[in-house]
């Protein structure tokens, strides 16, 4: 089967099944695995994006979701010349993905015979569920089983070491500037990793929010985590929190429990890799607990250095 992949998460997951070898296309933007990178690129980015500040972007993409425009480019030619017999997409995001409507046009011009797959997460047993569907539809059913069977587990797992101990009040910003609080799957991964999500929509897209709101909320733990990008990349814009009135006052400020961690990794993208992503928070919000999964490392993870903190 020869599979065009238009989302970071569903290469993640085509590869988690091993079909790594039928990839003919995936996105600029699909960096995991790294044996990935012989693959052929189907988008372009229509925005200079690594240049912009957080409020550039939003103004930008805001923009462009409001005209029904998507801020990717699909190479058409590209996507033609690859044959696949499955494409897969979706129609949730186009801030994240290419137009749903204009992959059904380039795909109308292809074979008929050509299925284009919409994935549509909004939980983590909805993300799972799409690990299962791309399992059937490329006849990886066994293979799917077990990467479901083992996330379960991995679930279950931190579910145990967190149970009794006490809930943190969290907030998860998936956007710096305007605030955007995590929504989604992310507040489901929060409450497995045993904190309590206080300003994230379980299972809708994330909104904008006040600080007024952050303020009222005191949250005890702080989670940073900008939807594509890194761990220096937000550091690099951390003043537009810092320097906010009553930032020092925050407890998860006062403590030292604010932390930067590699969202598209993780967090934004509704792959496999969200199971590990509850590990991370558990090992942040419950440091002290006895988990079988290994801590994060630097490069998933960062506390925010004090320096940073309190200037």
């Amino acid at each position: 089967m020869r599979i065009v992949s238009l989302l970071p998460s569903a290469t993640d997951t085509v590869c988690s099944l091993g079909l790594q070898d039928s990839l003919v296309g995936r996105t600029h933007e699909c960096d995991w695995p790294p044996e990935i990178e012989h693959v052929p690129v189907m988008t372009s980015d229509a925005l200079a994006t690594h240049e912009m500040t957080s409020r550039a972007i939003h103004d930008a993409i805001g923009g462009a979701v409001h005209t029904g425009s998507s801020i990717y480019h699909l190479d058409g030619d590209a996507l033609e010349h690859a044959k696949p017999d499955l494409v897969i997409t979706q129609e949730l995001c186009e801030v994240c993905a290419v137009s749903y409507s204009e992959v059904k046009e380039a795909a109308r011009l292809m074979d008929a015979d050509t299925k284009i797959v919409s994935l549509e997460p909004r939980s983590i047993d909805d993300i799972l569920g799409h690990v299962e569907l791309i399992g059937e539809l490329t006849g990886s059913t066994e293979a799917a089983k077990r990467v479901v069977d083992d996330a379960r587990a991995r679930l279950e797992n931190v579910r145990e070491a967190t149970r009794d101990l006490s809930r943190p009040r969290v907030v998860s910003i998936e956007w710096l500037d305007p605030i955007f609080a995590a929504g989604h799957w992310v507040p489901q991964q929060v409450e497995i990793a045993g904190g309590e999500e206080l300003l994230g929509p379980w299972g809708a897209p994330s909104p904008e929010i006040s600080w007024d709101a952050v303020l009222e909320a005191q949250p005890e733990v702080l989670v940073l985590m900008p939807c594509g990008m890194p761990i220096d990349r937000t550091l690099g814009e951390i003043d537009v929190l810092t320097s906010r009135k009553g930032w020092s006052e925050l407890p998860a400020v006062r403590e030292g429990r604010v932390f930067v961690v590699d969202a598209s990794a993780y967090f934004n993208r509704p792959g496999p890799r969200v199971v590990r992503g509850v590990e991370i928070l558990a090992h942040l919000i419950h440091p002290q607990a006895r988990l079988e999964a290994p801590p994060p490392v630097s490069k998933d993870t960062q506390e925010i250095p004090k320096a940073l903190l309190n200037r």
